[in-house]
């Protein structure tokens, strides 16, 4: 007789953030309800509570674990040299984590009210604004600071742009992390340059 695998709690918690993800995209977060992430998971509303209590315990879980490559990110650039070759690097290392995480940031991109209002929104933006920080150089001018600043957007909005482009997803991957690299480039050139 064959044994029932049966689903470790890691792997329902793991479905649960999925399918949250992919209804809050779709539908938006206030328009999603626990109980449809329960039907939509085939479970009762009690079994969800179980993991989670609320969809705002969801998307913090969902944060905090996605959160864990650009924390690491962030760590290994503050003990970098501020050269282009780091930079370019933070750049090649942030496009992997956020394809690494598409579901959450198109989450983010389609409920940017909501994430604004939850305590995810604070989050992010601190994180962006580290990297921002490990970027840029005070003796960049202005345009040069915009470009580094662009070069993270760019990317963010590269993801969702490309969707509705026929080509191959990594190529699509690979272009918008030139463009971003290119932006880094052009700012670092204007240093050298500068009489």
């Amino acid at each position: 007789m064959m044994a029932t695998p049966q689903v470790r709690r890691g792997d329902t918690r793991q479905r649960i953030q999925e399918v949250a993800l992919e209804l809050f995209a779709e539908q938006g977060y206030e328009k999603t309800s626990l109980r449809e992430i329960a039907e939509h998971l085939d479970v009762t509303k009690a079994a969800l509570y179980y993991h989670f209590k609320t969809k705002e315990d969801i998307l913090i879980s969902v944060a905090k674990d996605l959160a864990g490559p650009v924390d690491d990110l962030i760590a290994w650039a503050a003990t970098q040299p501020r050269t282009l070759a780091t930079k370019r690097e933070i750049l090649r290392r942030y496009s992997d984590a956020l394809w690494g995480a598409a579901n959450f940031f198109r989450f983010m991109q389609e409920n940017q009210a909501t994430v604004r209002e939850l305590s995810i929104g604070e989050t992010f933006k601190s994180k962006i604004a580290a990297l921002n920080g490990l970027l840029r150089e005070p003796g960049f001018s202005m345009t040069d600071q915009v470009r580094c600043t662009a070069a993270l957007f760019s990317m963010h909005a590269g993801m969702f742009a490309m969707q509705n482009i026929e080509g191959d997803p990594e190529e699509k991957r690979a272009a918008i992390l030139e463009v971003a690299q290119g932006l880094i480039t052009e700012a670092h050139r204007d240093q050298t340059e500068t009489p």
